[in-house]
């Protein structure tokens, strides 16, 4: 048994954020995946909100780095000292050696799972699992997964897209494609680079795609248009220039397109009574990348198949992560 007072937590660790959910509390912290460490001494200056407001601006000597990449771990120590962090802070300092489930993508192997669950326990877990991505997406959605029906549910995140279909509590076909809101924001940079001669940083383009981001190019003609602010590739100097939705649903439209496909190769992929279920019930989209507007009915045009976007898409995995400690037993055994 764990100890009195010790409390269970469900962790989000995503490329673009982590989210902490406690037992009993639920979501008790939502920050940027996001650490600033001196380069010379190694040492964490800031992690979270602090650490994502430096990126862009930061002296020679540090640097803000986002330690997961596409899903999994890219920099471990970095990964162990911002996992440790947000642990901390959850717990209100006193972290007594929790019981942690991590979620993870899909389609990682099992060594990045691996260094997941290591890097939890560098952090101070007593015990760490792991639970794949769209699973605890359809736990947090509310989809009935112990069910003897069919679910299908699609978690964009910042580094992955992952897409399952799932009936009686397992996976039953599933896709993780590294096509998200990290390659909509590098898509977006690349295109004002190309057609502005306007070079911007991550936080202007998150910033284009959360305003004008749209799957439609016919919806984005009907969106108005923002002033955006950069360097002139030509002259050095700092430039202003308008662009409009059409522009950026243009430079996206690689990135909606290969999450279609893989919903699609998913759709294939099932039996006949489970694609049955998945027109009935429809398409769950979750992660932060289903706020981009007109996703859903993109999709639905593509597949003939109703889609809907979670309650808090941001939250699912979340909270699905945190309501899975309540089943440890049964996951223990995966």
């Amino acid at each position: 048994m764990l100890g009195l007072g010790t409390k269970n937590i469900g962790i989000d660790l995503g490329t673009a954020n982590t989210l902490v959910y406690v037992d009993g509390k639920g979501i008790v912290t939502n920050e940027p995946s996001v650490v600033a460490k001196n380069t010379q001494t190694g040492e964490i200056i800031a992690v979270g909100e602090e650490a994502r407001a430096m990126i862009g601006r930061t002296p020679a000597d540090i640097d803000a780095i986002r330690p997961m990449k596409d899903g999994v771990i890219a920099d471990y120590d970095t990964t162990a000292a911002m996992l440790k962090y947000f642990m901390n802070k959850a717990l209100g300092g006193k972290n007594n050696h929790p019981l942690v489930m991590i979620c993870v993508p899909s389609g990682v192997t099992e060594v990045e799972k691996r260094a997941v669950i290591d890097a939890a326990k560098v952090a101070g877990a007593k015990e760490a699992y792991v639970i794949e991505e769209p699973y605890a997406a359809a736990i947090g959605a509310g989809l009935p997964v112990m069910d003897p029906t069919g679910s299908m549910v699609v978690d964009i995140g910042g580094g992955t897209t992952d897409v399952a279909t799932i009936s009686l509590g397992g996976i039953v076909s599933s896709r993780s494609i590294r096509m998200a809101g990290d390659k909509i924001d590098e898509a977006v940079i690349a295109y004002i680079r190309a057609n502005f001669n306007l070079l911007i940083g991550e936080r202007t383009a998150e910033e284009i795609k959360i305003q004008l981001g749209c799957a439609s190019i016919e919806e984005a003609k009907k969106l108005d248009g923002m002033t955006i602010r950069g360097r002139d590739l030509l002259t050095g100097l700092p430039k202003t220039q308008d662009i409009t939705a059409v522009d950026v649903a243009n430079a996206i439209q690689e990135t909606v397109q290969a999450i279609i496909e893989a919903i699609k190769d998913t759709l294939e992929e099932t039996s006949p009574e489970i694609a049955a279920d998945v027109i009935d019930h429809g398409i769950v989209l979750t992660g932060g990348g289903a706020q981009l507007k007109s996703l859903d009915s993109v999709i639905s045009d593509a597949t003939k198949v109703p889609v809907f976007v979670a309650q808090d898409p941001l939250e699912c995995v979340a909270i699905g992560t945190g309501e899975s400690l309540k089943n440890i037993d049964v996951l223990k055994k995966h």
